[in-house]
Order: structure tokens, then sequence, then C-alpha cells
């Protein structure tokens, strides 16, 4: 290699800054930032990157904060979502959600796993390639990314389009219990809706009634997701109906109208116009003259720009033997002198947007555990955020010196 790398080296200054990524993730798991309110949490990303010695740091008319190392030709990034979910239940967590708990081992708080931890870890292996001398023909940009939690990958979908930022190659940061990720189901959101006449409710007869013409649909829903295509690498597609609404005149009267919304994983071989018209299709739906339609996505962000979606996530997957997997499991190697797992995510990431629609490719490797998202008592490990700092200080200098040309 062009450069003298030491894994040694880097894993030994990873776990001598585990105290200060341990501070600074706590420090982020502290401001409540969920989808659409992350201005704070942005504020003290870019303080923690100036301070450890990026080159350049800005924040995007979105709301997203770029951090950029190097200035060579290859351009490579690196992504955490930087937006929460809320508590939930207050009494169903041990601890203040925000204020948060630490031992030896583990960080618990809202977004710790999900996705700060990831951050925490990418900001420091910044402060290891400065430390170490690891620039070398490429520029490294480490994205805080706003919204995901709200809409998978419409950050990315501006990033690309509107920052005109095209990277060769983008390694994922969500949880992944350290094994490295290749890919995961899409998914979109569907509304069915079905039309009726309202009338008084002592004489339903009168009317018709929207809700009553809803219930067959959702038992062939239910008779649908059983029969949806299985993949032997991202397993089966799966449906499921998650809100219903209705509107009415009055308790006291026939509904006109109902509403459910689908949520809807998409495996290999299923497109959004596929899944669209499988429940176009349905007896039940015919019969009651429902549409169906994909939802939209027009909330604005914390900055108040809006950039409208449709809210469909497309399915992505990076072939095994591809030189961006081949380079992670090349620096895991290197690394933890073991194998890693090569695996798939069960949730969806900004892989849909960065892959999924612009196929640029991602590989995925963070650290904490996708059980710990959006769970009361969210945890992460202290282990697995001085792992990943070390691996992602390594990836781009043995992606630019091994593989990049091949």
């Amino acid at each position: 290699m062009a450069l003298n790398v030491n894994s040694e080296k880097i894993l030994k200054l990873a776990e001598k800054y585990k105290p200060e990524i341990s501070r600074f993730l706590r420090d982020m798991a502290a401001i409540p930032s969920e989808s659409c309110g992350e201005k704070k949490v942005i504020l003290r990303i870019k303080e923690e990157m100036e301070k450890v010695g990026f080159d350049k740091v800005e924040i995007d008319p979105m709301g997203n904060v770029l951090g950029y190392i190097g200035h060579g030709k290859h351009i490579i990034a690196m992504d955490a979502h930087i937006d929460t979910v809320g508590i939930g239940d207050r009494n169903l967590w041990d601890y203040d959600p925000y204020e948060g708990y630490e031992d030896d081992k583990i960080i618990v708080g809202r977004g710790v796993s999900d996705q700060e931890g990831g951050m925490a870890s990418m900001v420091y292996a910044g402060k290891i390639i400065k430390e170490l001398g690891l620039e070398d023909d490429y520029t490294l940009i480490v994205t805080g990314t706003v919204q995901e939690e709200d809409c998978d990958g419409l950050c990315w979908q501006y990033i690309i389009n509107e920052d005109k930022v095209k990277p060769e190659f983008v390694v994922l940061t969500e949880p992944s219990s350290t094994n490295i990720y290749r890919g995961h189901r899409g998914r979109m959101e569907i509304k069915v809706t079905t039309h009726g006449v309202s009338c008084h409710g002592s004489a339903p007869e009168r009317g018709d009634n929207a809700i009553f013409k809803m219930a067959p649909i959702l038992n062939e829903l239910k008779d649908l997701n059983e029969r949806l295509i299985d993949d032997p690498f991202l397993g089966k597609g799966t449906l499921t109906v998650s809100e219903i609404f209705f509107s009415s005149p009055s308790r006291c009267a026939v509904a006109d109208g109902c509403t459910i919304s689908i949520d809807r994983r998409l495996t290999n071989g299923e497109t959004w116009k596929y899944a669209i018209e499988q429940i176009k299709e349905l007896p039940s739906v015919k019969a009651a003259k429902a549409d169906v339609e994909m939802y939209t996505y027009e909330r604005p962000s914390y900055t108040g720009l809006k950039y409208p979606t449709e809210c469909f996530f497309p399915t992505w997957v990076l072939p095994e033997d591809h030189k961006v997997c081949q380079n992670a499991v090349n620096c895991y190697r290197d690394l933890f002198k073991s194998e890693p797992k090569v695996d798939k995510w069960t949730f969806s990431t900004n892989g849909v947007s960065i892959m999924g629609r612009y196929n640029i490719p991602c590989i995925g490797f963070g650290p904490g555990h996708e059980d710990q998202a959006h769970a009361p008592n969210e945890k992460t490990w202290k282990d697995e955020l001085v792992k990943c700092a070390a691996m992602y200080a390594l990836i781009p200098v043995t992606y630019v010196n091994k593989f990049a040309d091949k």
C-alpha cells in the first residue's frame, strides 16, 4: 500500500478515544431530536466535527450536516441519520430517555443505537484519520442527516440532487451489531379508501356505510400477506394494515368514508407498481370501487424547506463479491483478525435512496443492535462504538489503495 497503515495503531487510538466517543454520544442523546426538530443536535455535531479537526463542515439548506476530510479524487461518504423517534410511554423507561445512563459497558438513551452512535464513531474516526495521517487520494464526507425516521432517504435525495454530492460508495452506520450488511427490503406506504353515503344512524339502510365496505378488504389483505414473494437472501415481502381512519357527520351517523394505511415491505422482484396492482385486483377492492394510491411526504424540515416525494423506498442489495463489500470484509479481517458476518437489515435505511434510487453502492456497518431501535431503554455498547470508529478510519484508505481501480 502507498501508505503505511497500522491497524493495531488504529484500534489503540479508537480505544483511547472511547471516553470522548461516549461523552459525545450522551450529549447528542440528551438533545430531543425527533424528525423535523433536529436543529440543536445538528449544531452540536458541527461543533464536535470542528473540534476534532475536520477540514470543512457545512449545513445544507435542508439542515443536513456534512463534514469533509481530505481533498482526493475518490469521493467516499459515511452516513448517520441523527433524528430519532419519540420516547413512547415514559413509564416503560427505567431511566430518563434524555438524561440516559452509562456504565463501563453500555450507554442508555433515546437514539444511542438508532442511530446517533454511528455518528459518534464516525466523528472520532475522522480524528483518528487526522492523527495517524491516513488521508490519501480520497475525500471523505461524513453526513448527519435529517428526517429519516419520517421519510427514509429523503435527505439523500436532496444531497444527491441539490447539494450535487455523488460518492463512489456510502457506508451506512445504522445498527448492525458490527456485522457487515449489504442490503434490505424496500417499502412503501399505501392508502386504500372506500366511499359511502352518510345518513342518520337510526336508519342505516338509508345510507351506504364505508366502514362495512372496508371490512372484506381487510380480510383479503391479511390473506394477501401470506402469498407474497419470498427471496432467499432478503426474505419475504410483507404487508400490514397500520392505521385506520373514518369520516362521518357524527357518532350517530353512517360513515361516508374509510381509509386504511398499509405498510408494504418489498423484497427482490417486487416493484411499487406490482404492489399497487396486487391490491387493486383484490375482489373486495373492485367490489367497493376503492381508491388505492401511494402516500406522499411533504413535511418541511427544521429549516422550513419542503422537498416532496412519493412514499416509495426501493429495495437494494449489494452483491457479496462487489469491491465495496470486499473492502469492508478486508478491513474487518485486518482489524479484528476474524471473519465478519455478512448479512442484511430487517428494517429500512437511507440506502433506499442512495442505492435503491441512484445505484450508488452502499455497505452497512454500525454500532448497536436492531432490536434496540424504537424500543424503551434503548442501549448501545461501548466496545461496538470503538470497533466502528476503527473500521470507519480504515475503510477509505484501504479502498483507495486496494480496491478503487478494480
